[in-house]
């Protein structure tokens, strides 16, 4: 019997940009923090998942939304960084273990073994990258969807996507021309998925408009909430509504302030820290609570580990869980003993700044495309640079800051996802009446890059390679794998990728992508600039 490698005291994790030496983690603990067992735990989670996906096919009518809403929960805990606790992600196994059982006694038909993921890890280099960049897409997929299905929205055809992914990974007899197509499927459906979830968000809390945050915080008592989900955020907004708590946004969730219906509370006051990786070092000395919503979390040091919340598909072994009934009161006890700070702290950003700018979403960018249309043709400006995604503790990521500072006068910057957290403090000044630097939103925020892209291809009669604007994106985690992939599914080029290449991509994975797609690592800022000005 094949050895499952998980199993063993050592760990196999190569899906984040940090994991070691580039080639993969394989101690007693990832990089992440992530422990052997947790790694083992969520692999047998995923191989149960695959199980559940292939039963599935074979009870076709039994398939409920409590299935679907199982495969996307699961998915999402195994993304780096959501969910360190044995206990929760055990549970989880045992419910889709039981799912799985239902499914097969109705319709008559034998349950499927659970996958064994030391068969994929140790699989032919180049079907085990495949195999690995469908699974972690459709990770990235799940997470969407999830917040998607958390304001009531979900697409069938997310939902069956994800079981036939899982299939296709747990094969071992599918050859790469199957594999192929179902990695760019990969980006299609996460397409549709942003679609959703962008109706989601603007519907239920307006469109985005532009806004200037402060990077201080005020004295008394105050709440830090951190991760990517809008719905908890407003929950607590209401919770903590005329009791004399302040609440702060961090990472991610900088750009809740853009949307009408949560700028409306008059104390959701402004932006705590900065990007995920540096919060064993913000939060260290913090008088106040965070709640965690998703992803990004990291192993709490003791100094703050008893201030520590987490909600939905987070969880950290001794933390505080808020249930699905999203009762914050534990939170809001915490902050309330806690105190906050005794005089108004003034926070910096990372190049100095005290204040910093969000939502240029695509409504309040198209809105304006007359301007920048005419500011283009007229020569005032040359180039647009999207700069951003997600950002690591990894070094080389100064590269950004730095790129950023060297973007000539007459070239627009726009940023999305906590990758911007490098240079979004920084004064860039304006060109032709717009702000050169201009912050989409969270990575969730993506369609609104997109649609931006298109939209201007359309008033300029060509492609969208054919603009004068270039991708230099930052890659961390699974999100980041869909994202890119869906990219590609729109035929978008010439792409610059960094600090590092994905470990899971064998050479010849990679030279397909280059052949195709013109995807190159990113070099210094002074030879990449001078190669996409070109």
């Amino acid at each position: 019997m094949h050895k499952d490698k998980t199993m063993d005291k050592k760990m196999f994790c190569f899906q984040c940009e940090q994991t070691a030496a580039c080639k993969g983690c394989s101690g007693s603990a990832g990089v992440c923090g992530k422990k052997a067992a947790t790694a083992g735990i969520q692999d047998q989670l995923t191989g149960a998942l695959i199980a559940l996906a292939c039963t599935a096919e074979k009870s076709q009518d039994a398939v409920t939304d409590h299935t679907h809403d199982l495969v996307m929960q699961c998915l999402f805990a195994t993304l780096t960084n959501v969910n360190f606790d044995d206990t929760a992600l055990r549970e989880m196994l045992a419910q889709v273990q039981a799912e799985t059982q239902r499914l097969a006694a109705a319709g008559s038909c034998q349950a499927a073994p659970c996958y064994d993921m030391g068969k994929l890890w140790s699989a032919e280099e180049d079907l085990r990258s495949l195999r690995s960049l469908i699974l972690f897409g459709i990770r990235g997929v799940a997470a969407y969807a999830w917040h998607a299905a958390v304001l009531g929205l979900r697409d069938a055809s997310v939902d069956s996507f994800l079981l036939k992914a899982l299939r296709f990974v747990g094969s071992e007899t599918a050859g790469m021309d199957e594999l192929l197509p179902v990695v760019m499927e990969v980006g299609a459906v996460n397409l549709t998925c942003m679609e959703l979830l962008d109706k989601g968000n603007t519907e239920t809390f307006g469109h985005p408009r532009p806004v200037e945050v402060s990077l201080m915080v005020e004295k008394g008592p105050f709440i830090v909430v951190t991760g990517h989900d809008l719905h908890d955020l407003k929950l607590l907004l209401e919770q903590t509504k005329d009791k004399g708590i302040n609440i702060y946004t961090h990472g991610e969730m900088l750009p809740a302030h853009a949307y009408p219906e949560l700028s409306c509370y008059s104390h959701l006051k402004g932006n705590f820290g900065t990007a995920w990786q540096n919060q064993q070092k913000e939060f260290a000395d913090l008088p106040a609570p965070v709640l965690f919503t998703t992803n990004c979390l990291m192993p709490p040091a003791k100094s703050y580990a008893d201030r520590i919340f987490t909600t939905a598909v987070v969880s950290w072994p001794g933390a505080v869980h808020i249930g699905p009934d999203k009762d914050f009161t534990p939170v809001i006890e915490k902050a309330l003993e806690l105190g906050g700070y005794a005089e108004d702290r003034q926070g910096h950003g990372i190049n100095g700044g005290t204040k910093v700018m969000t939502g240029f979403a695509r409504n309040t960018v198209l809105s304006v495309a007359d301007t920048v249309i005419k500011a283009v043709k007229a020569g005032q400006i040359r180039h647009f640079f999207l700069v951003g995604g997600c950002d690591g503790a990894k070094s080389g990521r100064n590269y950004y800051t730095d790129f950023v500072k060297q973007v000539p006068e007459d070239c627009v910057v726009l940023t999305l996802a906590c990758g911007k957290y490098r240079f979004n403090d920084l004064d860039l000044g304006t060109i032709g009446g717009l702000p050169r630097l201009m912050d989409m939103g969270q990575c969730n925020d993506a369609y609104s890059a997109i649609q931006v892209a298109v939209a201007l291809a359309g008033a300029f009669n060509c492609s969208v390679n054919d603009l004068p604007l270039s991708l230099v994106l930052s890659w961390y985690e699974q999100k980041a794998v869909c994202i890119l992939l869906t990219l590609l599914h729109l035929g978008i080029k010439n792409i610059r990728l960094g600090p590092s290449l994905p470990a899971f991509v064998s050479p010849n994975v990679l030279n397909f992508l280059v052949e195709n797609f013109g995807i190159a690592p990113i070099t210094t800022p002074e030879e990449d600039l001078k190669a996409l000005l070109k």
